[in-house]
């Protein structure tokens, strides 16, 4: 984990660029005053002046400190003013904070990656990592789900992952259009011909809670083991330093513990799901 001398440190970020993905995600890309690093996994605090900080896992590249990504779904008043920032504009951001993914220990293994709806935000900064360790690992391969072919993020640049020889790629959308020419079904649908050795294997699931709670129990019966299986535990992060305890799980704070969870650690804890 990157240590944070001052977690209630803000650093100025201009804003670049403003990317439209779907009718309710934006890409907000920014320049920190200072360089700005982070672990895949880990997450930032964005605030808005005047009107409020909200948790967000970096979708940019790790090894890229000098300027950062966020992908941002409008679901209320901080993230409706975020999809309002237009180049030019002024944010703080503070952090990284929590733990990131051990990509150290998945050398050499087979490693799965599912991801739905905007749950594909911080995966794609793990994708990157891989692609930038290309070699290191035995079989990679990603599964992505989103409702409609409009919701799809970063449509454009997941073609070009479908040309790489060292990716397994399928996708998947709850319903289809006449544009649509791949599966159509939620994720758990494009799960079965992942071809691994699954209990060695690694799997990387990210999304909403209801899609990884299915993934998991999907994953499970296909033989992988619960403690490679690592889950993004997000939800209700606010403070993003074990203050307000809005992120209790069970004995751990997603902030400060997490993110990044393996099943077996808090599989017993209660609406884990919820």
């Amino acid at each position: 984990m990157q240590k944070v001398d001052n977690p209630y440190r803000s650093i100025e970020a201009k804003v670049l660029e403003a990317i439209t993905e779907t009718p309710t995600i934006k890409t907000i890309r920014f320049r920190p005053a200072e360089p700005f690093g982070f672990k895949t996994g880990q997450f930032i605090e964005v605030t808005v002046p005047g009107v409020g900080e909200a948790p967000f896992t970096p979708s940019s590249r790790p090894s890229l400190r000098e300027e950062m990504e966020v992908t941002v779904m409008k679901v209320g008043k901080v993230t409706a003013r975020i999809h309002e920032l237009k180049k030019g504009d002024t944010i703080g951001v503070r952090g990284p904070f929590g733990a990131g993914y051990p990509i150290d220990e998945f050398k050499g293994k087979e490693i799965a990656v599912v991801g739905g709806g905007c749950g594909l935000a911080p995966l794609r900064s793990l994708m990157y990592e891989f692609f930038s360790r290309s070699g290191e690992f035995k079989k990679l391969s990603f599964r992505g789900g989103c409702k409609n072919p409009q919701e799809l993020l970063y449509r454009n640049e997941i073609d070009g992952w479908a040309k790489r020889d060292d990716l397994n790629l399928r996708l998947t959308v709850d319903k289809g259009d006449p544009t649509w020419k791949g599966n159509v079904g939620v994720v758990t649908t494009i799960l079965d011909d992942l071809d691994m050795d699954y209990p060695r294997a690694i799997a990387v699931v990210c999304g909403p809670p209801i899609a990884m709670k299915f993934s998991t129990k999907k994953l499970l019966e296909l033989g992988f083991k619960e403690k490679n299986i690592y889950l993004s535990m997000e939800k209700n992060m606010s403070c993003g330093i074990g203050k307000c305890g809005h992120c209790r799980l069970g004995t751990y704070y997603a902030c400060k513990d997490g993110p990044v969870f393996t099943y077996d650690k808090i599989k017993n804890f209660p609406s884990i799901w919820d």
